[in-house]
C-alpha cells in the first residue's frame, strides 16, 4: 500500500493549522483505526513481498504516541534579514513557517519561538538546523549551519541562559551548559550526548521495552546490537548481563556511565564498533544466548547474516523501516528463524513512518509468543 491510497481511508478534522503545507504530518486527517489498518497493511505487504509469513495472531498494534514528540528538528532561514522558521514543506526544501508544534510534548510545543531567538542572534546564514530534546533537566539544542565566530557563539551563550535551556551546543561543540541534559532509563540516569538518538516518545520506548523485556525474558545473557544510549540495555541489564555495542563512542560512554552509577543492575559491558563494517561474528555471539537489535533506517544486513547462522535462542528485532525490516527478516527466515511475534508500536500517529518490533525464535520451537495489541 503506498501513500496514494490515504486519500481513501476515513476522514478526520486535522488539529494544527500548518497541516498541509508543513510535512512534519501527513495522517491528522484520518481516524485512528483508520491509520491503523493502513500502517498494518504496509507492513504486512512489505513482508509478503520477501516471501515471510506473519505469525499466527497476526500484527499487533500500539499507539504509542504518549504525550507527543520529546525530539524535533526544526529549520530557520533569512527573510529580508529576518528569521523564518518551521518544518519543511511536504517534497521540498521551503520551510513552513509555524507558530507552535501541536504533536509536541508540552515542553517543546513553543520551540519555533526559542529557535527564532537563537536564530536572530547567529549572524547571516544559509539554513540553521536545529535539534532540540526535552530531558529531565531541560532542553538541550543542537545548532548546524551557524557561524562559528567567538562573537556569534557569545551571544548565542547569553540567549540560551535567557531561554534557560540545559544545554546549547553548534554541529556538537559547547556554546553554554547550564545543566547536564538528562534522560531516565529504567534504575538509570543517562548524560546525553550532544545530537545523541533517542526514540521519538517516551511512551514509544516504554512500549518497545516492554515487548524487549517479555520477549527476551529468562535469558542468560543477552547482547544488544545499536544500542545507542542503552534505551534496551539498561532495562534488560536488571535481570541479566547484557553486552552493548554501537558505532557512536559518545553514547557508548554515556551508557557505560549511566550503568556505574546505577543500583541492582547485572554487569554491563559496552563497546564502541562499526556494527555495518564490522558485526558480530556467529563465533563471537557464542557467548549469548539471546540478542536484540536496533538498526538505523538502512537496517542491518550484514549483522542480520551474522546473527541468523548464530547459535541464539531468541532474536528480538526492532525498525523504524518497513522495507529493510522485511529483508532482514528474509535472512533469518531463510536460515530457519520463525517469526513469533510482530507489533507496530506507533509512536509515529500522524505520520506514515513505522516502528516495528518482532521476536524470532528457531523454527519448531513451540515456547509461547508475546503479542502486542494496545489500540
Amino acid at each position: 500500500m503506498t501513500a496514494a491510497g490515504l486519500a481513501d481511508l476515513a476522514p478526520a478534522e486535522p488539529f494544527c493549522p500548518h497541516y498541509g503545507p508543513c510535512g512534519g504530518c501527513q495522517l491528522q486527517h484520518v481516524t485512528d483505526e483508520a491509520a491503523r489498518q493502513w500502517k498494518t497493511r504496509r507492513l504486512a505487504d512489505a513482508l509478503a513481498g520477501r516471501g515471510v509469513p506473519l505469525p499466527s495472531e497476526g500484527i499487533g498494534y500500539v499507539l504509542a504516541e504518549g504525550e507527543g514528540r520529546r525530539r524535533l528538528t526544526l529549520h530557520a532561514r533569512l527573510d529580508r534579514d529576518r528569521p523564518i522558521v518551521g518544518y519543511m514543506s511536504a517534497g521540498s526544501h521551503a520551510i513552513v513557517p509555524i507558530a507552535a508544534c501541536p504533536v509536541a510534548v508540552p515542553p517543546l510545543r513553543q520551540a519555533p519561538d526559542l529557535v527564532t531567538a537563537l536564530a536572530a542572534a547567529a549572524g547571516r546564514f544559509r539554513r540553521i538546523d536545529a535539534q532540540l530534546t526535552a530531558s529531565a533537566t531541560g532542553i538541550d539544542c543542537d545548532l548546524a549551519g551557524i557561524d562559528p565566530s567567538p562573537a556569534i557563539r557569545g551571544r548565542l551563550a547569553e540567549i540560551a541562559e535567557s531561554l534557560d535551556l540545559a544545554r546549547l551546543t553548534a554541529a556538537g561543540e559547547p556554546l553554554a551548559l547550564r545543566r547536564q541534559p538528562v534522560v531516565v532509563i529504567g534504575r538509570a540516569s543517562v548524560p546525553l550526548p550532544p545530537r545523541s538518538f533517542l526514540q521519538a516518545t517516551a511512551r514509544g520506548e516504554a512500549e518497545l521495552a516492554d515487548f524487549a523485556l517479555g520477549a527476551l525474558a529468562g535469558s542468560k545473557r543477552v547482547v544488544d546490537l545499536f544500542c545507542g544510549v542503552g534505551a534496551f540495555a539498561l532495562r534488560l541489564a536488571e535481570t541479566t548481563p547484557v553486552s552493548a555495542f554501537d558505532v557512536d563512542a559518545p553514547s557508548i560512554a554515556a551508557l557505560k556511565s549511566a550503568a556505574a552509577h546505577a543500583q541492582g543492575l547485572k554487569p554491563v559491558q559496552a563497546a564502541a564498533r562499526d556494527l555495518f563494517r564490522h558485526p558480530l561474528t556467529s563465533r563471537e555471539l557464542q557467548a549469548f544466548d539471546a540478542a536484540l537489535f536496533d538498526p538505523p533506517r538502512q537496517g542491518a544486513e550484514a549483522q542480520a547474516r551474522e546473527l541468523a547462522s548464530a547459535r541464539l535462542r531468541r532474536i528480538l528485532a526492532i525498525s523504524c523501516d518497513a522495507r529493510t525490516f522485511a529483508r532482514d527478516t528474509r535472512i533469518l527466515h531463510d536460515a530457519g528463524w520463525t517469526m513469533a511475534s510482530v507489533a507496530i508500536v506507533d509512536q509515529f500517529r500522524w505520520t506514515t513512518h513505522l516502528e516495528i518490533a518482532a521476536l524470532f525464535r528457531r523454527t519448531g520451537d513451540q515456547s509461547t509468543s508475546t503479542p502486542l495489541d494496545r489500540r
